[in-house]
């Protein structure tokens, strides 16, 4: 039961939150206010149900290290994504018209942050956590991979290979970070840095959710297995074949930290593996 009152209360937050943002759409201020407050919101939801039900600290949500966690993942996200853009630049099909608008990439900071959050809470903080602690972190890591994947084919203009792309890339990459750290801040970072640097920055679509204006006015034109097509670059082979390269550098990172954990055997209990080093 645990695992469904911590979806609920953490999906509530995000849908109360998505709902606000979603009104005050094209007012750059509220959209950064609001989407703030939806990201700091679930985070302490996400502490209050799983002291509630686990009937301890969420150590993975914790202040310890946050800034610093998230800071790393942040980098990685905006780096990983700009090395995307710069290969489909080189082939001639990104391209810089001039400016953006920088109120709109400020605005663009509250909404990636309420959905880097509520989305690494519920996918990473609760189901990866939960699944890894009964079935190891090959099955959670491949399971919640593919279930991040086909959330996103409810995404305007989603298709089945952009949700297999998010699936590979996304769901593996992050997945893999939180078990190489066991902290949400990281993924939570790396997310968020990803998607600001595609919509905020580049100026690119976000699985297939449309368009933002971000810092550069920009498109994408050419081979969808190059660009995306309607998607955005998250369809990009590129996309992939560079989340591929993240995700190995983590799990990497987990097995040398002794992090990876096994399928569980009969009779070793399920809290067992909630203990590793962090």
């Amino acid at each position: 039961m645990r695992l469904v009152w911590q979806l609920l209360a953490v999906a509530a937050v995000a849908f109360v939150g998505g709902q606000a943002v979603a009104a005050v759409d094209g007012n750059w201020f509220l959209t950064l206010v609001l989407g703030l407050l939806t990201a700091v919101g679930a985070v302490f939801v996400y502490r209050w149900v799983v002291r509630r039900t686990e009937h301890r600290p969420a150590v993975e949500a914790g202040r310890d290290g946050a800034r610093a966690a998230f800071g790393r993942g942040a980098l990685v996200g905006v780096v990983t994504f700009a090395c995307v853009i710069v290969n489909i630049a080189f082939l001639g099909d990104y391209t810089v018209h001039g400016a953006g608008s920088v109120t709109a990439a400020v605005g663009q900071v509250g909404f990636m942050a309420a959905a880097a959050v509520t989305e690494e809470l519920l996918f990473r903080g609760v189901l990866f956590r939960i699944v890894e602690e009964r079935t190891g972190t090959w099955i959670a890591l491949v399971s919640t991979g593919v279930l991040f994947g086909l959330m996103h084919l409810l995404n305007k203009d989603a298709t089945v290979w952009g949700a297999l792309a998010i699936a590979i890339e996304a769901g593996g990459m992050l997945g893999a970070a939180y078990a190489a750290t066991r902290t949400l801040w990281l993924p939570i970072g790396l997310h968020f840095g990803w998607n600001f640097a595609e919509s905020g920055i580049f100026g690119t679509e976000v699985s297939g959710s449309g368009t933002h204006q971000g810092l550069l006015d920009a498109s994408t034109s050419g081979s969808q297995l190059i660009t995306g097509g309607t998607f955005g670059p998250e369809a990009s082979i590129y996309s992939v074949l560079l989340g591929v390269l993240v995700t190995a550098g983590f799990l990497w990172l987990a097995h040398r930290r002794g992090h990876l954990v096994p399928r569980r055997r009969r009779g070793v209990p399920a809290g067992a593996v909630a203990t590793l080093p962090r």
